[in-house]
């Protein structure tokens, strides 16, 4: 079966850019016809980050008339070590600026449409329907459901990957007779249970395998040849340099691509997916947990007051850096190991940035240490208001 054919006009190509795509028109299966599919044809990015910087940068070199790129946030020093797309210059501006640049001195052929917005439900539909098919670069569970759910209602493909450490997965979704991300997950995991990028960590280079990966089933579809990744999921573990399939179906049963749907407009993905009541419910938490700002707990030290401060960060962590004589108990070594904690003691939890360090605070004082209080900010706030020596990670 063929891939899917991306329809547009055929504008011609120039003497310089048949120069610049000859490798390409030497194939037959792209040609001078293929060459200019690619030039017609009209891609959504989705970010610019660790996924979105290999499909802009390839999909651009290829010759892809217009790509558009939605993007909102700056570039950080922790995004170089995977979002090729930047550098260390780049370090504050807005991601889009930046990628904008780099894409034009790879390809002043290719019309840049750069969206400075989060992609929304309010939004979304307006931005899909004056593109052929979106390359979902996003991180996040929430958006995932509304990329898929826009491509769906919009009738566009949507060319999928996600990564995690050592791992990463793609599909090709949302074809006119092919499945689509809710067939796939029904349901998004409870918030918290998949940790993100930030908090798991991911191997530079995979980011660029997969959004490679990407880029090739989006001018696979453009130019309608090969099997493209319908139907299937492919899983790639990079410590065993190895690929597996999984077989995906078109669920009867989906809500919003099934005979029977229920879903016809974009919702709220922030409430579906758990987080918007994970992000009020620890508020009303934090009205009783007990909190200490790092310059709050830098001026106890000095005063002498004795502190017990707990780390719960991963041991792997703790390695990166730490405060002197706090003690490590990863979060899900706690539970066990409450006999080593001192219910008398004046306890500081602390993390990475706070979140970690909350649960621990709160699951404490429910069993019954009375003086427990978390760290706002974590090590990362200890850095900025304490001591800039600390490294952030």
């Amino acid at each position: 079966m063929m891939a899917t054919t991306i329809e547009a006009p055929a504008p011609v190509l120039s003497n310089d850019e048949i120069l610049r795509y000859s490798r390409h028109l030497i194939i037959p299966e792209v040609g001078m016809e293929g060459q200019r599919k690619l030039k017609a044809a009209r891609v959504l990015a989705i970010g610019a980050g660790g996924l979105g910087a290999p499909i802009a940068l390839y999909l651009a070199a290829a010759g892809v008339g217009t790509l558009g790129i939605v993007d909102f946030d700056v570039v950080d020093f922790t995004n170089l070590q995977r979002q090729v797309i930047h550098g260390t210059s780049d370090v504050g501006r807005s991601k889009l600026a930046s990628a904008e640049e780099t894409i034009r001195e790879i390809n002043p052929n290719v019309r840049v449409v750069p969206y400075a917005a989060k992609l929304s439900s309010e939004n979304a539909l307006e931005i899909f329907r004056d593109y052929d098919l979106v390359v979902d670069g996003t991180d996040n569970f929430p958006t995932r459901y509304l990329v898929n759910d826009a491509c769906v209602l919009s009738g566009i493909p949507n060319v999928y990957a996600s990564i995690f450490r050592f791992e990463g997965q793609a599909s090709v979704l949302a074809l006119p007779d092919g499945p689509c991300y809710r067939c796939w997950y029904p349901e998004p995991p409870p918030p918290g249970l998949v940790p993100s990028c930030a908090e798991g960590g991911v191997l530079g280079v995979l980011p660029g395998i997969m959004g490679t990966l990407q880029a090739m089933e989006a001018i696979k579809l453009i130019l309608g040849i090969g099997q493209p990744l319908k139907n299937r999921v492919l899983l790639f573990d990079a410590l065993q340099m190895r690929f597996r399939e999984l077989k995906l179906r078109k669920s009867p049963d989906c809500p919003i691509c099934g005979p029977n749907r229920t879903i016809h407009e974009l919702i709220d993905y922030q409430e579906f997916c758990g987080i918007r009541g994970a992000e009020s419910a620890p508020q009303a938490a934090d009205d009783t947990m007990q909190t200490v700002t790092p310059s709050e707990l830098k001026q106890e030290l000095d005063r002498g007051k004795e502190v017990f401060i707990l780390d719960v960060r991963e041991p792997h962590e703790y390695e990166i850096c730490c405060l002197e004589g706090a003690t490590l108990i990863p979060l899900g070594q706690v539970p066990a190991r409450l006999e080593e904690l001192n219910r008398e003691h004046d306890i500081v939890v602390m993390c990475r940035s706070g979140a970690r360090s909350g649960k621990a605070t709160q699951y404490l004082a429910q069993k019954g240490f009375p003086k427990v209080r978390n760290l706002t900010g974590g090590i990362l706030a200890w850095s900025d208001e304490v001591d800039p020596s600390v490294p952030k990670y």
